[in-house]
């Protein structure tokens, strides 16, 4: 985070007695939040920056603000609490899909959603890397990414996801995501670094951190999430800090090594505060 960001949360704090005063050199932390009023709950949860779904993350409609007042009230109530907002893509999305019902909706409710992040003025789009069936080459996958990025309006940042299961997805193992940024790097694409996903995904953890930075060059958001599966199970189960299989020092050490502007849990509600707790401490 930068000095003026740095500035920016400090002087937000003044403005919301639940947030803890903000320590220079350390990222954003928030945490995923009903779209219905996520100022409110950053508020309510002491968050320097909060992720929401634009609509239904399980249908393809397009995308639009639940939050009363629409985009430009949302982008206004945020910079005025000094929150960062991010937005997660829909599930359904998965522009690596060698199917043309599943890959022409998918480019095109990733592009709604993009325009939309950029309107409430969201510091990037989340989305997961996807995959191809099993009787397509994983080839195809990463050369439909590159044509998803060629068509794409860039107006607010992509960030791709590394995700948990799935012999061919596009961003669980190293080598896909070598393969992947080979295919898109030239669009300059941002990453989140998902710490279930990674471990369940059967990535080594701290040391996910520099083998992805050395793929991607960089790490723009952690979703910092225990794991309930093993390493290597392939299984997307989040659990909160603690209560899963990573381990409490193994995945607070791996939060500071990612250097990330922000962190996002997407732990059970009513752990959340327990964990941002825990990470705002390992910053003191």
């Amino acid at each position: 985070m930068s000095s003026s960001a740095d500035d920016a949360t400090t002087a937000a704090a003044g403005r919301n007695p639940a947030r803890a005063p903000h320590v220079p050199g350390a990222p954003a932390i928030g945490a995923h939040v009903d779209p219905a009023d996520p100022i409110g709950a950053a508020r309510a949860l002491g968050l320097d920056a909060v992720q929401i779904f634009l609509g239904d993350p399980q249908s393809w409609k397009a995308p639009y603000v639940v939050s009363p007042g629409g985009a430009a009230a949302l982008r206004e109530a945020a910079r005025e609490a000094g929150v960062l907002i991010y937005v997660h893509a829909p599930y359904l999305i998965n522009v690596a899909s060698p199917n043309n019902r599943i890959r022409i909706p998918s480019r095109k409710l990733l592009n709604a959603t993009v325009a939309l992040a950029a309107e409430v003025g969201a510091s990037g789009v989340i989305v997961h890397g996807g995959h191809v069936t099993g009787d397509t080459d994983d080839a195809v996958g990463f050369d439909n990414w590159r044509k998803a990025f060629e068509g794409l309006d860039r107006a607010c940042p992509v960030l791709i996801e590394n995700t948990a299961g799935g012999n061919h997805a596009m961003a669980r193992h190293p080598e896909a995501l070598e393969r992947l940024w080979e295919a898109i790097g030239e669009y300059d694409p941002g990453f989140c670094l998902d710490t279930c996903h990674a471990w369940a995904g059967g990535m080594p953890l701290p040391e996910a951190v520099d083998i992805v930075r050395a793929i991607t060059g960089r790490i723009d958001l952690v979703h910092a999430n225990d794991s309930r599966g093993d390493r290597g199970s392939g299984q997307d189960r989040h659990a909160s800090i603690g209560a899963g299989t990573i381990g409490v020092d193994v995945l607070l050490a791996t939060i500071v090594a990612a250097g990330a502007p922000a962190v996002i849990f997407e732990t059970p509600a009513e752990a959340v505060r327990a964990d941002i707790a825990l990470l705002r401490e390992r910053y003191r």
